[in-house]
């Protein structure tokens, strides 16, 4: 059975728009035309993505991204939202509250198919859900709960910061690229400039207090995790 995907849009034509081609595609689609009917959704449905209008009467993308990533149980969907607003100030706003990825209006809906397969193909299997804790030192990355502990206090981060700081911890003393911290946390295909990436590290490394030390910056490559010698 095909993946079950929300579809969030205040502008008719385009939710019905979105709605054909996935479901012709045969993907299980619902639709929401505001904030609060998409939370309520949302609430009592599972769902494998989410499309998200950014500009939304009421609740707008922002609040909802936030409002999903802060749930345990729905952190993990992915969110590709969907918006006039092209600033790269609004894309890097919108990928560091946890969205997977970022598509300007007017969109080709070959491209917007294109990233749901893409985002889909990359989310993280059930499997990875059930791995054992990853220690390194005093920081902890519980991988099922998703979760993050530094001497047994909890440590908030966002959905991608999560998964940047997996990516580089389940391969101690591996160099990767932004391109590959990209494609490790949210799929292939992905637009997205080398400055957001090392905006999601600046972060981490903020929030990760002095166990920042073991994400250590390759200079001209990328980023690794140290290893413990």
């Amino acid at each position: 059975m095909k993946e079950k995907i929300l579809v969030v849009d205040d502008e008719k034509d385009i939710l019905e728009l979105i709605d054909y081609n996935l479901t012709k595609n045969g993907y299980r689609v619902k639709t929401a035309s505001s904030g609060e009917e998409a939370l309520d959704l949302v609430k009592d449905n599972d769902y494998d993505l989410i499309i998200l209008d950014l500009m939304l009467p009421g609740v707008d993308g922002f609040d909802i991204t936030k409002i999903i990533k802060a749930d345990k149980q729905k952190a993990n969907i992915p969110i590709v939202m969907v918006t006039a607003k092209a600033d790269e100030a609004d894309k890097v706003a919108g990928l560091e509250i946890g969205a997977d990825h970022y598509v300007t209006k007017p969109f080709s809906p070959r491209e917007l198919l294109a990233i749901v397969k893409a985002t889909l193909r990359r989310r993280p299997p059930k499997e990875e859900e059930e791995k054992p804790i990853i220690e390194r030192g005093d920081l902890k990355i519980h991988v099922g709960r998703h979760e993050v502990t530094i001497k047994g206090k909890p440590v908030e981060l966002t959905h991608l910061e999560f998964r940047i700081l997996l990516a580089l911890a389940k391969k101690p003393g591996w160099v990767m690229t932004r391109y590959q911290i990209v494609d490790s946390t949210r799929g292939e295909g992905v637009s997205v400039t080398d400055r957001s990436i090392d905006v999601h590290i600046v972060s981490l490394r903020k929030k990760l207090g002095e166990e920042n030390e073991y994400i250590e910056t390759v200079r001209g490559v990328g980023y690794k995790f140290r290893e413990i010698t």
